[in-house]
Protein backbone atom coordinates (compact mmCIF):
# COMPACT_ATOMS: atom_id res chain seq x y z
CA UNK A 1 0.00 0.00 0.00
CA UNK A 2 2.87 2.96 0.73
CA UNK A 3 4.71 1.40 -2.00
CA UNK A 4 2.10 2.11 -4.14
CA UNK A 5 1.29 5.67 -2.66
CA UNK A 6 4.65 7.04 -3.65
CA UNK A 7 5.47 5.09 -7.09
CA UNK A 8 6.82 7.87 -9.56
CA UNK A 9 5.91 8.23 -13.02
CA UNK A 10 10.26 8.18 -14.11
CA UNK A 11 10.92 11.22 -16.52
CA UNK A 12 11.07 8.86 -20.10
CA UNK A 13 7.72 7.70 -19.52
CA UNK A 14 6.38 11.04 -18.99
CA UNK A 15 8.54 12.41 -22.51
CA UNK A 16 7.29 9.45 -24.36
CA UNK A 17 3.44 9.92 -23.24
CA UNK A 18 3.53 13.14 -25.07
CA UNK A 19 4.45 11.46 -28.16
CA UNK A 20 1.09 9.49 -28.57
CA UNK A 21 -0.92 11.27 -31.33
CA UNK A 22 -4.25 11.18 -29.47
CA UNK A 23 -2.62 12.86 -26.41
CA UNK A 24 0.05 15.22 -27.96
CA UNK A 25 -0.21 19.08 -27.82
CA UNK A 26 1.39 21.25 -30.65
CA UNK A 27 4.96 22.31 -30.15
CA UNK A 28 4.37 26.55 -31.52
CA UNK A 29 5.78 28.84 -28.60
CA UNK A 30 9.12 30.09 -28.59
CA UNK A 31 10.77 32.13 -25.08
CA UNK A 32 9.53 35.34 -26.52
CA UNK A 33 5.97 33.88 -26.29
CA UNK A 34 6.96 32.67 -22.81
CA UNK A 35 8.02 35.83 -21.50
CA UNK A 36 4.87 37.47 -23.09
CA UNK A 37 2.42 34.76 -21.00
CA UNK A 38 4.55 35.51 -17.69
CA UNK A 39 4.42 39.07 -18.29
CA UNK A 40 0.76 38.62 -18.90
CA UNK A 41 -0.55 37.21 -16.20
CA UNK A 42 1.94 38.60 -13.85
CA UNK A 43 0.71 41.72 -14.36
CA UNK A 44 -2.82 41.83 -13.67
CA UNK A 45 -4.40 43.82 -10.22
CA UNK A 46 -1.57 43.25 -8.08
CA UNK A 47 0.25 46.69 -9.56
CA UNK A 48 -2.82 48.27 -9.97
CA UNK A 49 -4.45 48.15 -6.46
CA UNK A 50 -1.86 46.23 -3.66
CA UNK A 51 0.53 49.05 -4.12
CA UNK A 52 -1.74 51.43 -2.24
CA UNK A 53 -2.83 48.72 0.24
CA UNK A 54 0.29 48.36 1.31
CA UNK A 55 1.93 51.43 1.64
CA UNK A 56 -0.74 52.77 3.92
CA UNK A 57 -0.87 50.09 5.91
CA UNK A 58 1.95 48.14 6.39
CA UNK A 59 5.74 49.46 4.43
CA UNK A 60 4.59 53.01 3.65
CA UNK A 61 7.02 54.53 1.15
CA UNK A 62 9.42 51.29 2.23
CA UNK A 63 6.74 49.05 -0.17
CA UNK A 64 8.86 48.92 -3.10
CA UNK A 65 11.39 46.97 -0.52
CA UNK A 66 8.28 45.14 0.13
CA UNK A 67 8.51 43.89 -3.81
CA UNK A 68 12.07 43.35 -3.84
CA UNK A 69 11.39 41.23 -1.02
CA UNK A 70 8.69 39.16 -2.52
CA UNK A 71 10.42 39.07 -5.88
CA UNK A 72 13.72 37.19 -4.46
CA UNK A 73 11.02 34.48 -2.77
CA UNK A 74 9.69 34.31 -6.62
CA UNK A 75 12.93 34.20 -7.92
CA UNK A 76 14.08 31.26 -5.21
CA UNK A 77 11.30 29.34 -6.58
CA UNK A 78 11.79 30.65 -10.37
CA UNK A 79 15.56 28.88 -10.64
CA UNK A 80 13.61 25.62 -9.30
CA UNK A 81 10.57 25.16 -11.74
CA UNK A 82 13.25 26.66 -14.75
CA UNK A 83 15.65 23.77 -13.89
CA UNK A 84 12.65 21.18 -13.53
CA UNK A 85 10.46 22.45 -17.24
CA UNK A 86 13.70 22.20 -18.59
CA UNK A 87 14.28 18.87 -17.75
CA UNK A 88 11.07 17.52 -17.75
CA UNK A 89 9.05 19.74 -20.42
CA UNK A 90 5.69 18.06 -19.99
CA UNK A 91 2.40 19.66 -19.43
CA UNK A 92 1.63 19.89 -15.78
CA UNK A 93 4.01 22.05 -13.98
CA UNK A 94 4.47 21.23 -10.27
CA UNK A 95 1.92 17.77 -10.35
CA UNK A 96 4.63 16.45 -12.98
CA UNK A 97 7.60 17.69 -11.56
CA UNK A 98 6.08 16.07 -7.91
CA UNK A 99 5.35 13.03 -10.19
CA UNK A 100 8.73 12.48 -11.26
CA UNK A 101 10.76 12.59 -8.05
CA UNK A 102 7.66 12.18 -4.76
CA UNK A 103 5.39 9.64 -5.82
CA UNK A 104 1.81 9.73 -7.20
CA UNK A 105 0.25 10.41 -4.02
CA UNK A 106 2.49 13.84 -3.63
CA UNK A 107 1.77 14.57 -7.31
CA UNK A 108 -1.68 14.27 -6.86
CA UNK A 109 -1.83 16.71 -4.01
CA UNK A 110 0.08 19.07 -5.56
CA UNK A 111 -2.40 18.65 -8.63
CA UNK A 112 -5.70 19.04 -6.57
CA UNK A 113 -3.91 22.50 -4.97
CA UNK A 114 -3.09 23.91 -8.71
CA UNK A 115 -6.54 22.81 -9.73
CA UNK A 116 -8.01 25.04 -6.93
CA UNK A 117 -5.38 27.31 -7.53
CA UNK A 118 -5.71 28.08 -11.05
CA UNK A 119 -9.39 27.93 -11.27
CA UNK A 120 -10.52 29.89 -7.93
CA UNK A 121 -7.90 32.81 -9.59
CA UNK A 122 -9.44 32.88 -12.84
CA UNK A 123 -13.00 33.66 -11.36
CA UNK A 124 -11.49 35.96 -9.21
CA UNK A 125 -9.90 37.72 -11.95
CA UNK A 126 -12.79 37.46 -13.68
CA UNK A 127 -15.07 39.51 -11.58
CA UNK A 128 -12.05 42.06 -10.87
CA UNK A 129 -12.40 42.81 -14.80
CA UNK A 130 -16.36 42.96 -14.93
CA UNK A 131 -16.05 45.93 -12.37
CA UNK A 132 -13.48 47.51 -14.03
CA UNK A 133 -15.57 47.36 -17.19
CA UNK A 134 -19.07 48.28 -15.05
CA UNK A 135 -16.80 51.10 -13.71
CA UNK A 136 -15.77 52.33 -17.68
CA UNK A 137 -19.79 51.92 -18.59
CA UNK A 138 -20.83 53.95 -16.08
CA UNK A 139 -18.62 56.95 -17.43
CA UNK A 140 -20.24 56.68 -20.85
CA UNK A 141 -23.62 57.15 -19.86
CA UNK A 142 -24.39 52.94 -20.10
CA UNK A 143 -25.18 51.25 -16.66
CA UNK A 144 -26.16 47.59 -16.07
CA UNK A 145 -29.69 46.51 -14.19
CA UNK A 146 -28.03 44.96 -10.90
CA UNK A 147 -28.92 41.80 -11.45
CA UNK A 148 -27.00 41.19 -14.06
CA UNK A 149 -23.50 42.70 -12.48
CA UNK A 150 -24.00 39.98 -9.42
CA UNK A 151 -25.29 42.64 -6.84
CA UNK A 152 -28.79 43.33 -6.62
CA UNK A 153 -30.01 43.25 -3.15
CA UNK A 154 -33.21 44.21 -3.72
CA UNK A 155 -34.23 40.42 -5.30
CA UNK A 156 -31.72 38.52 -3.76
CA UNK A 157 -30.32 37.23 -6.90
CA UNK A 158 -27.42 38.50 -8.93
CA UNK A 159 -25.56 37.31 -11.67
CA UNK A 160 -22.33 38.78 -12.94
CA UNK A 161 -22.87 38.48 -16.76
CA UNK A 162 -19.68 40.45 -17.64
CA UNK A 163 -17.47 37.76 -15.62
CA UNK A 164 -18.50 34.60 -16.92
CA UNK A 165 -19.09 36.31 -20.75
CA UNK A 166 -15.39 36.90 -20.22
CA UNK A 167 -14.64 33.31 -19.19
CA UNK A 168 -16.35 31.53 -21.98
CA UNK A 169 -14.81 33.98 -24.62
CA UNK A 170 -11.10 33.16 -23.54
CA UNK A 171 -12.01 29.46 -23.50
CA UNK A 172 -13.56 29.66 -26.87
CA UNK A 173 -9.86 31.35 -27.67
CA UNK A 174 -8.07 28.53 -26.05
CA UNK A 175 -9.75 25.73 -27.59
CA UNK A 176 -8.77 27.06 -30.76
CA UNK A 177 -4.70 26.76 -30.60
CA UNK A 178 -2.07 27.98 -28.15
CA UNK A 179 -0.60 30.10 -31.02
CA UNK A 180 -3.57 32.24 -31.31
CA UNK A 181 -3.95 32.33 -27.75
CA UNK A 182 -0.15 33.96 -27.64
CA UNK A 183 -0.83 36.67 -30.42
CA UNK A 184 -4.10 37.79 -28.55
CA UNK A 185 -2.25 37.62 -25.41
CA UNK A 186 0.98 39.64 -27.32
CA UNK A 187 -1.19 42.49 -28.26
CA UNK A 188 -2.98 42.92 -24.91
CA UNK A 189 0.38 42.73 -23.16
CA UNK A 190 1.53 45.44 -25.15
CA UNK A 191 -1.29 47.87 -24.20
CA UNK A 192 -0.86 46.60 -20.90
CA UNK A 193 3.21 47.52 -20.49
CA UNK A 194 2.25 50.75 -22.39
CA UNK A 195 -0.12 52.29 -19.31
CA UNK A 196 2.64 50.99 -16.70
CA UNK A 197 5.50 52.58 -18.53
CA UNK A 198 2.73 55.93 -18.90
CA UNK A 199 2.36 55.68 -14.94
CA UNK A 200 5.85 55.61 -14.26
CA UNK A 201 7.19 58.32 -16.82
CA UNK A 202 4.18 60.61 -16.55
CA UNK A 203 4.40 60.00 -12.54
CA UNK A 204 7.41 60.83 -12.30
CA UNK A 205 7.60 64.47 -13.21
CA UNK A 206 5.19 64.82 -10.20
CA UNK A 207 7.25 63.15 -7.70
CA UNK A 208 7.60 65.56 -4.28
CA UNK A 209 10.53 64.62 -2.09
CA UNK A 210 8.93 64.81 0.94
CA UNK A 211 6.57 62.48 0.27
CA UNK A 212 9.05 59.87 0.83
CA UNK A 213 9.93 61.39 4.71
CA UNK A 214 10.05 59.09 6.45
CA UNK A 215 11.02 56.05 3.71
CA UNK A 216 10.51 53.22 6.40
CA UNK A 217 7.69 54.88 8.89
CA UNK A 218 8.23 53.87 12.77
CA UNK A 219 6.97 50.71 13.86
CA UNK A 220 3.18 49.64 15.13
CA UNK A 221 2.90 46.71 16.34
CA UNK A 222 -0.60 44.75 15.47
CA UNK A 223 -2.41 43.41 18.46
CA UNK A 224 -2.68 40.22 19.14
CA UNK A 225 -5.63 38.49 18.02
CA UNK A 226 -7.11 34.93 18.83
CA UNK A 227 -9.63 34.76 15.59
CA UNK A 228 -9.33 32.87 12.58
CA UNK A 229 -8.52 36.23 10.70
CA UNK A 230 -5.01 36.49 12.71
CA UNK A 231 -1.93 35.46 10.74
CA UNK A 232 -1.08 31.43 11.64
CA UNK A 233 1.94 32.19 12.96
CA UNK A 234 0.56 34.38 15.90
CA UNK A 235 -1.97 31.89 16.82
CA UNK A 236 1.06 29.30 16.68
CA UNK A 237 3.59 31.42 18.55
CA UNK A 238 1.94 34.25 19.92
CA UNK A 239 4.42 36.49 17.66
CA UNK A 240 2.42 39.26 16.14
CA UNK A 241 3.74 41.16 12.36
CA UNK A 242 4.24 44.36 12.70
CA UNK A 243 3.23 47.46 10.59
CA UNK A 244 5.81 50.03 9.13
CA UNK A 245 9.38 49.65 10.60
CA UNK A 246 11.53 46.79 9.42
CA UNK A 247 9.49 44.17 10.27
CA UNK A 248 6.19 46.32 8.17
CA UNK A 249 8.50 45.22 5.02
CA UNK A 250 8.24 41.61 5.76
CA UNK A 251 4.52 41.97 6.54
CA UNK A 252 4.13 43.66 3.21
CA UNK A 253 5.87 41.52 1.05
CA UNK A 254 3.30 38.80 2.11
CA UNK A 255 0.52 40.57 1.07
CA UNK A 256 2.08 42.39 -2.08
CA UNK A 257 2.98 38.54 -3.04
CA UNK A 258 -0.13 38.14 -4.94
CA UNK A 259 0.65 40.53 -7.53
CA UNK A 260 3.49 38.16 -8.44
CA UNK A 261 1.37 35.11 -8.77
CA UNK A 262 1.82 33.35 -12.38
CA UNK A 263 5.45 33.16 -13.77
CA UNK A 264 4.98 29.21 -12.35
CA UNK A 265 2.06 29.05 -15.19
CA UNK A 266 4.39 29.24 -17.55
CA UNK A 267 6.31 25.71 -16.98
CA UNK A 268 2.87 24.43 -17.74
CA UNK A 269 3.19 25.14 -21.04
CA UNK A 270 6.61 23.38 -21.61
CA UNK A 271 5.21 20.84 -23.81
CA UNK A 272 4.12 23.21 -25.92
CA UNK A 273 7.38 24.91 -26.52
CA UNK A 274 9.19 24.34 -29.62
CA UNK A 275 12.62 24.46 -27.77
CA UNK A 276 11.99 23.98 -23.80
CA UNK A 277 15.66 23.37 -22.90
CA UNK A 278 16.63 26.52 -23.81
CA UNK A 279 13.45 28.41 -24.22
CA UNK A 280 11.54 27.78 -20.48
CA UNK A 281 14.15 29.12 -18.29
CA UNK A 282 14.51 32.52 -20.25
CA UNK A 283 10.49 32.70 -20.16
CA UNK A 284 10.30 32.16 -16.64
CA UNK A 285 13.30 34.08 -15.54
CA UNK A 286 12.74 37.07 -17.70
CA UNK A 287 9.07 37.32 -17.28
CA UNK A 288 9.58 37.68 -13.45
CA UNK A 289 12.77 39.83 -13.92
CA UNK A 290 10.86 42.18 -16.22
CA UNK A 291 7.84 42.34 -13.60
CA UNK A 292 10.03 42.77 -10.57
CA UNK A 293 11.20 45.72 -11.82
CA UNK A 294 7.97 47.12 -12.99
CA UNK A 295 7.00 46.58 -9.74
CA UNK A 296 9.71 48.77 -7.71
CA UNK A 297 9.68 51.33 -10.25
CA UNK A 298 5.71 52.00 -10.05
CA UNK A 299 5.87 51.84 -6.27
CA UNK A 300 8.53 54.67 -5.69
CA UNK A 301 6.41 56.72 -8.64
CA UNK A 302 3.07 56.48 -6.78
CA UNK A 303 4.48 56.84 -3.64
CA UNK A 304 6.57 59.70 -4.16
CA UNK A 305 3.23 61.66 -6.43
CA UNK A 306 0.88 60.94 -2.90
CA UNK A 307 1.91 61.13 0.54
CA UNK A 308 1.37 57.21 1.83
CA UNK A 309 -1.22 58.07 4.12
CA UNK A 310 -3.58 59.78 1.61
CA UNK A 311 -3.23 57.15 -0.25
CA UNK A 312 -6.22 55.59 -1.99
CA UNK A 313 -6.54 51.09 -1.43
CA UNK A 314 -9.28 50.54 -4.37
CA UNK A 315 -7.29 53.00 -7.06
CA UNK A 316 -4.00 53.86 -5.70
CA UNK A 317 -2.32 54.60 -9.48
CA UNK A 318 -5.72 56.58 -10.88
CA UNK A 319 -6.54 58.27 -8.08
CA UNK A 320 -2.84 59.15 -7.49
CA UNK A 321 -3.70 61.21 -10.68
CA UNK A 322 -6.61 63.08 -10.10
CA UNK A 323 -5.31 63.77 -6.48
CA UNK A 324 -2.27 66.11 -8.56
CA UNK A 325 -5.63 67.60 -10.92
CA UNK A 326 -4.68 64.64 -13.53
CA UNK A 327 -8.03 62.72 -14.38
CA UNK A 328 -6.94 61.70 -18.11
CA UNK A 329 -3.85 59.87 -16.75
CA UNK A 330 -6.67 58.04 -14.28
CA UNK A 331 -8.82 57.08 -17.36
CA UNK A 332 -5.93 55.69 -19.41
CA UNK A 333 -5.28 53.68 -16.09
CA UNK A 334 -8.18 52.13 -15.79
CA UNK A 335 -8.77 51.09 -19.36
CA UNK A 336 -5.14 49.51 -18.64
CA UNK A 337 -6.12 47.81 -15.96
CA UNK A 338 -8.87 46.04 -17.89
CA UNK A 339 -6.96 45.34 -20.63
CA UNK A 340 -4.56 43.43 -19.02
CA UNK A 341 -7.02 41.34 -16.68
CA UNK A 342 -8.03 39.67 -19.59
CA UNK A 343 -4.60 37.97 -20.04
CA UNK A 344 -4.66 37.47 -17.00
CA UNK A 345 -7.72 35.60 -16.94
CA UNK A 346 -6.76 33.65 -19.83
CA UNK A 347 -3.37 32.46 -18.82
CA UNK A 348 -4.97 31.67 -15.37
CA UNK A 349 -7.31 29.64 -17.55
CA UNK A 350 -4.65 28.04 -19.54
CA UNK A 351 -2.94 26.57 -16.50
CA UNK A 352 -5.79 24.99 -15.11
CA UNK A 353 -6.64 23.35 -18.22
CA UNK A 354 -2.93 21.96 -18.74
CA UNK A 355 -3.08 20.62 -15.44
CA UNK A 356 -6.30 19.14 -15.39
CA UNK A 357 -5.16 17.52 -18.59
CA UNK A 358 -1.96 15.95 -17.37
CA UNK A 359 -3.55 14.17 -14.33
CA UNK A 360 -6.30 12.86 -16.59
CA UNK A 361 -3.33 11.21 -19.25
CA UNK A 362 -2.27 10.06 -16.15
CA UNK A 363 -5.11 7.92 -15.51
CA UNK A 364 -5.90 9.72 -11.81
CA UNK A 365 -8.86 11.70 -13.76
CA UNK A 366 -11.03 10.16 -16.20
CA UNK A 367 -9.25 9.55 -19.54
CA UNK A 368 -12.43 11.00 -21.67
CA UNK A 369 -10.09 14.16 -20.74
CA UNK A 370 -7.00 13.61 -22.14
CA UNK A 371 -7.84 13.82 -25.65
CA UNK A 372 -7.19 16.69 -28.11
CA UNK A 373 -9.01 18.09 -31.01
CA UNK A 374 -8.00 16.28 -33.77
CA UNK A 375 -7.54 20.24 -35.65
CA UNK A 376 -6.53 22.55 -32.97
CA UNK A 377 -4.36 19.86 -30.97
CA UNK A 378 -5.51 21.60 -27.84
CA UNK A 379 -6.88 19.97 -24.81
CA UNK A 380 -10.60 20.84 -25.67
CA UNK A 381 -12.69 18.63 -23.54
CA UNK A 382 -11.34 19.99 -19.66
CA UNK A 383 -10.68 23.41 -21.45
CA UNK A 384 -15.03 23.62 -22.63
CA UNK A 385 -15.30 21.87 -18.78
CA UNK A 386 -13.50 23.81 -16.25
CA UNK A 387 -14.76 27.06 -18.47
CA UNK A 388 -18.11 26.56 -18.45
CA UNK A 389 -18.04 25.42 -14.79
CA UNK A 390 -15.25 28.68 -13.79
CA UNK A 391 -17.76 31.25 -15.85
CA UNK A 392 -20.64 29.83 -13.34
CA UNK A 393 -18.98 29.98 -10.19
CA UNK A 394 -17.43 33.87 -11.24
CA UNK A 395 -20.72 34.61 -12.05
CA UNK A 396 -22.73 34.11 -8.48
CA UNK A 397 -19.99 34.69 -6.66
CA UNK A 398 -17.53 37.47 -6.09
CA UNK A 399 -15.00 35.01 -3.53
CA UNK A 400 -13.21 38.29 -2.27
CA UNK A 401 -12.74 36.14 0.79
CA UNK A 402 -11.46 33.00 -0.75
CA UNK A 403 -8.69 35.04 -2.97
CA UNK A 404 -6.20 34.39 -0.12
CA UNK A 405 -6.38 30.63 -1.06
CA UNK A 406 -4.61 31.40 -4.63
CA UNK A 407 -1.36 33.05 -2.43
CA UNK A 408 -1.43 29.59 -0.48
CA UNK A 409 -1.81 27.31 -3.63
CA UNK A 410 1.50 29.01 -5.43
CA UNK A 411 3.01 29.28 -1.88
CA UNK A 412 2.72 24.79 -1.14
CA UNK A 413 3.51 24.44 -5.10
CA UNK A 414 6.64 26.09 -4.49
CA UNK A 415 7.53 24.36 -1.36
CA UNK A 416 6.75 21.13 -3.44
CA UNK A 417 8.91 21.94 -6.73
CA UNK A 418 12.30 22.87 -4.57
CA UNK A 419 11.70 19.68 -2.43
CA UNK A 420 11.44 18.10 -6.07
CA UNK A 421 14.84 19.37 -7.57
CA UNK A 422 16.83 17.95 -4.45
CA UNK A 423 15.18 14.47 -4.64
CA UNK A 424 15.63 14.47 -8.32
CA UNK A 425 18.96 15.61 -8.08
CA UNK A 426 19.85 12.35 -5.94
CA UNK A 427 17.76 10.20 -7.87
CA UNK A 428 18.70 10.76 -11.36
CA UNK A 429 22.20 12.73 -11.48
CA UNK A 430 22.14 10.94 -14.75
CA UNK A 431 18.65 13.29 -16.45
CA UNK A 432 20.27 15.45 -18.62
CA UNK A 433 19.79 19.22 -17.29
CA UNK A 434 19.79 22.29 -19.99
CA UNK A 435 19.39 24.76 -16.86
CA UNK A 436 21.13 23.45 -13.33
CA UNK A 437 19.70 25.54 -10.32
CA UNK A 438 22.55 26.70 -8.72
CA UNK A 439 23.90 26.23 -5.21
CA UNK A 440 21.54 23.02 -4.79
CA UNK A 441 20.92 22.16 -1.96
CA UNK A 442 20.63 25.74 -0.49
CA UNK A 443 18.91 27.91 -3.13
CA UNK A 444 16.06 25.14 -2.66
CA UNK A 445 16.17 25.16 0.74
CA UNK A 446 16.32 29.02 1.05
CA UNK A 447 12.86 28.97 -1.40
CA UNK A 448 11.39 26.21 1.18
CA UNK A 449 11.86 28.20 4.33
CA UNK A 450 11.25 31.36 2.35
CA UNK A 451 7.40 29.85 1.11
CA UNK A 452 6.63 29.11 4.39
CA UNK A 453 7.67 32.10 6.22
CA UNK A 454 4.96 33.92 4.23
CA UNK A 455 2.48 31.31 4.48
CA UNK A 456 3.10 31.38 7.85
CA UNK A 457 1.97 34.83 7.42
CA UNK A 458 -0.99 33.90 5.68
CA UNK A 459 -4.70 33.83 7.80
CA UNK A 460 -5.84 31.10 10.09
CA UNK A 461 -8.81 30.89 8.28
CA UNK A 462 -6.94 30.57 4.53
CA UNK A 463 -5.26 26.82 5.90
CA UNK A 464 -8.79 25.99 7.24
CA UNK A 465 -10.45 26.63 4.26
CA UNK A 466 -7.21 24.86 1.96
CA UNK A 467 -7.34 21.72 4.94
CA UNK A 468 -10.76 21.46 3.61
CA UNK A 469 -10.31 21.29 0.29
CA UNK A 470 -7.40 18.77 0.51
CA UNK A 471 -9.39 16.16 2.17
CA UNK A 472 -11.51 16.44 -0.76
CA UNK A 473 -8.76 15.44 -2.80
CA UNK A 474 -8.22 12.59 -0.75
CA UNK A 475 -10.96 10.81 -1.00
CA UNK A 476 -11.19 11.31 -4.38
CA UNK A 477 -7.72 10.32 -5.29
CA UNK A 478 -8.25 6.96 -3.08
CA UNK A 479 -12.11 6.23 -4.41
CA UNK A 480 -10.25 6.62 -8.17
CA UNK A 481 -7.12 7.94 -8.58
CA UNK A 482 -5.45 5.45 -7.23
CA UNK A 483 -6.67 2.16 -8.50
CA UNK A 484 -7.33 4.12 -12.30
CA UNK A 485 -3.67 6.05 -12.54
CA UNK A 486 -1.69 4.03 -15.76
CA UNK A 487 1.14 3.18 -13.22
CA UNK A 488 -1.38 1.25 -10.89
CA UNK A 489 -3.24 -0.35 -14.43
CA UNK A 490 0.45 -1.28 -15.74
CA UNK A 491 0.99 -2.94 -12.50
CA UNK A 492 -1.74 -5.08 -12.33
CA UNK A 493 -0.93 -6.01 -16.20
CA UNK A 494 2.23 -7.09 -14.51
CA UNK A 495 1.02 -9.01 -12.30
CA UNK A 496 -1.30 -10.79 -14.60
CA UNK A 497 -4.45 -9.39 -13.20
CA UNK A 498 -6.99 -7.85 -15.28
CA UNK A 499 -7.25 -4.10 -15.31
CA UNK A 500 -9.49 -1.81 -13.86
CA UNK A 501 -12.40 -0.41 -16.21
Amino acid sequence: MSSALFRTKNVEQSLQDTEEPEHSLRKSLSALDLTVFGVGVIIGTGIFVLTGQVAKNNAGPAVSLAFVVAGVVCALAALCYAEFASTVPVAGSAYTFSYASLGELPAWIIGWDLVLEFALGTAVVAVGWSGYIRSLLDNAGWHLPDYLAGRDNATGFGFDVLAAALVLVLTGILVLGMKLSARITSLVVAVKVVVVLIVIIAGAFFINGGNYKPFIPPSQPVPAGGNLKAPLIQLMFGWAPANFGVMGIFTAASVVFFAFIGFDIVATAAEETRNPQRDMPRGILGSLFICTVLYVAVSIVVTGMQKYTMLSVAAPLADAFKAIGHPWYAGVISFGAAIGLTTVCMILLLGQTRVFFAMSRDGLLPRFFSHVHPRFKTPHRPTILLGVIIAIVAGFTSLSALAELVNIGTLFAFVVVAISVIILRRTRPDLPRAFRTPWVPVIPVLSVCASLWLMLNLPAETWLRFAIWMVIGFFVYFLYGRTHSRLALREREGAGQAPRR
